[in-house]
């Protein structure tokens, strides 16, 4: 039997996102996906997905109220990542809180309720993912272009369901993002700019504005000269997420994973992929402060997110339902390799 989840309530600034709608870009696509593809990993994990789906697998991405959902067939695995919490309602009664970093089997009628993202991004998953219509390859939504399925009440979204009551719940430690500045690589555009500028960005400090959303992160600091008022505007190239564009206000602004795939600022530097993640995080009013890396930095950095993403899952514990987790029964990234949770 496959599960079954309904939407009771949407809640606020939520949406599906995936890895994202790669490949689509030269047609004007934005790629969109999780802003935090890491802490969405973490949530799949502790769901119960596989090792091979826990990259691919469809959470609800929750940027404010959280939603409400309902089982409405099979028995569900759901997990939160997050600064985050829920309610679990249970159909005959009975209700209990739901914190975030473990999972939680939901029956048919049981209801969680999400509360509010305290931080940045938070991420709800469930068994085998929220199976939504697939569109340019994947379930991210980009509610710009009206593409993905956006959340409403009444939506009803199939998933995986678990093979018997039996199933283990999991466990783990929450995930903590790298600290310290936030490292980026010069260019393309950095000659647009006076000298100054590039000591400015790299020296001073940065404040998100309230003025942020899935597109672009604007920030707020010292203004970035361009060499002449001229070089504040360039024939429209391609953009890339992370990609820093500077206007002619001198006020940079970071692309996210709904950016035009077009644009013409000049762009000072680019965020490097093991922290992008970070900025999914990012508050408004929180400073944020850059350093200048090169490639080869860039790539070690990369390597060794992964390699501590792959240690924070095989710590991942497990145990009964209403049982005590035992902390040295570690479930191992290994238990995921072969098909859903072996709960054997």
């Amino acid at each position: 039997m496959n599960g079954l989840v309904e939407v009771t309530d949407p809640g606020l600034g939520n949406s599906i996102q995936d890895l994202g709608r790669v490949g689509y870009r030269h047609m004007g696509i934005a790629v969109s996906g999780c802003l935090d593809p890491l802490l969405a990993r973490c949530a799949n994990a502790l769901a119960g997905n596989p090792a091979e789906l826990a990259r691919q697998c469809a959470c609800i991405e929750a940027r404010a109220a959280g939603p409400a959902l309902t089982v409405r067939q099979g028995r569900v695995r759901a997990a939160l990542a997050g600064n985050v919490s829920a309610t679990l309602l249970r159909a005959g009664g009975g209700e209990r809180d739901v914190p975030p970093w473990q999972s939680v089997s939901l029956d048919p009628g049981d209801e969680l309720r999400v509360g509010f993202a305290a931080g940045g991004a938070a991420y709800v998953a469930v068994s085998g993912g929220f199976a939504t219509p697939l569109q340019l390859s994947s379930r991210s939504t980009y509610r710009r272009a009206e593409i993905g399925e956006p959340i409403a009440f009444g939506m009803q979204i199939p998933c995986a369901a678990l093979p018997h009551k039996g199933a283990y719940e999991f466990s783990a430690d929450p995930w903590r993002h790298d600290e310290g500045p936030v490292r980026v690589m010069l260019g393309p555009q950095d000659d647009h700019f006076k000298p100054e500028a590039i000591a400015d960005l790299l020296g001073g400090e940065y404040t998100a504005t309230a003025q942020s959303d899935r597109m672009g992160m604007r920030l707020e600091g010292p203004a970035l000269a361009h060499r002449t008022p001229a070089l504040a505007d360039i024939v429209s190239d391609g953009t890339t997420l992370g990609a820093i564009q500077v206007p002619g206000n001198g006020q940079p602004i970071i692309l996210l994973a709904d950016c035009q795939t077009a644009g013409g600022y000049p762009k000072i530097a680019t965020v490097i992929s093991a922290d992008l993640p970070r900025l999914a995080q990012t508050r408004p009013g929180q400073a944020i402060r850059f350093r200048a890396v090169d490639a080869k930095e860039a790539r070690q950095a990369l390597r060794a997110l992964e390699t501590r993403w792959a240690w924070w899952a095989y710590g991942i514990v497990h145990g009964l339902p209403g049982a005590e987790v035992n902390k040295d029964w570690r479930a191992g990234w290994p238990l995921y390799q072969n098909g859903w949770c072996q709960d054997e």
